[in-house]
């Protein structure tokens, strides 16, 4: 009978030997989750032995991740800005960048009321989050996969808000109305890339992913749409692909938008075009 120190000191080196980045981590996590507690609560249990209920699980999870199934989607949540998010395949696996963009928006000096659309939604993480944090906003989540939009459903009620809606949409073509403040993470990455990417990036969908030849296609055709859409003093932001920035501020700039300015992420990266309709 193995003890939960073996358990996670075994399945680290299993890890490992795949070439899992932060093996330990990873196996950490598991065996937490396995047991219903947090890995600070592992410290106090190593000598804790394991049962084969426990056991049998875990090989299992673990042979998953060492094939590069992604860690969120074994562990089925992820912690995204202060709340937990059921994370599996129907929606992108949410990028620590985009916790950035969540802060910067909540940094701004907005109204306590506010209509925000939050366009290809995913997993919801970007418009719940913010309507989360601002419950006077009424924030309209939509998506052009039905799958993508259930998960988004199922996170807004696991964190019972009541200032949200879904729409089933591509892009802007099933959404009424008008918004004080349009926020998008659509697909950016060039199918040029495609063959580099790794296991578990592709473990997210491919539409959520791939946006033409230079991943702009989906942008390019979303920004003019995007003006149309914005109240006079509204704005649009948009997380894109580290080189992108030149080439999206001269949409932004050719649909109407003012004060175009792109924040860099934590790793200087220019990843965030926020634009604003006069």
């Amino acid at each position: 009978m193995s003890t939960v120190l073996e358990t996670i000191d075994g399945g680290t080196r299993y890890l490992e030997k795949r070439g899992i980045d932060d093996a330990r981590r990873n196996m950490q996590m598991l065996v937490a989750r396995q047991l219903g507690c947090t890995r600070m609560d592992l410290y106090l249990q190593f000598d804790r032995p394991l049962m084969e209920s426990d056991l049998a699980p875990l090989r299992e999870n673990l042979k998953k991740r060492g094939e590069g199934i992604p860690l969120q989607h074994l562990l089925g949540q992820v912690f995204f800005h202060r709340n937990e998010f059921i994370c599996d395949s129907r929606g992108l696996i949410p990028r620590p960048e985009t916790e950035e963009l969540v802060e910067w928006i909540l940094r701004w000096d907005l109204p306590e009321k506010l209509d925000v659309l939050d366009v290809g939604c995913g997993s919801g993480v970007l418009g719940l989050s913010l309507a989360a944090a601002r419950p006077g906003w009424q924030v309209t989540l939509a998506d052009i996969s039905e799958d993508a939009l259930s998960l988004t459903r199922e996170n807004a009620a696991a964190l019972e808000l009541a200032n949200v809606s879904t729409i089933h949409s591509d892009l802007f073509s099933n959404i009424p109305g008008t918004f004080g403040g349009i926020a998008a993470n659509l697909p950016y990455v060039p199918e040029t890339e495609r063959p580099t990417l790794t296991t578990e990036v592709m473990h997210d969908p491919a539409l959520a992913l791939f946006g033409g030849p230079d991943g702009l296609d989906v942008i390019r055709r979303f920004i003019p749409d995007a003006y149309r859409r914005l109240k006079p003093g509204g704005w649009l932001v948009l997380e894109i692909g580290h080189d992108q920035a030149s080439q999206v501020a001269g949409f932004l700039e050719k649909s109407g938008f003012s004060r175009i300015e792109v924040k860099s992420d934590l790793s200087g990266i220019p990843r965030f075009p926020l634009a604003w309709r006069d």
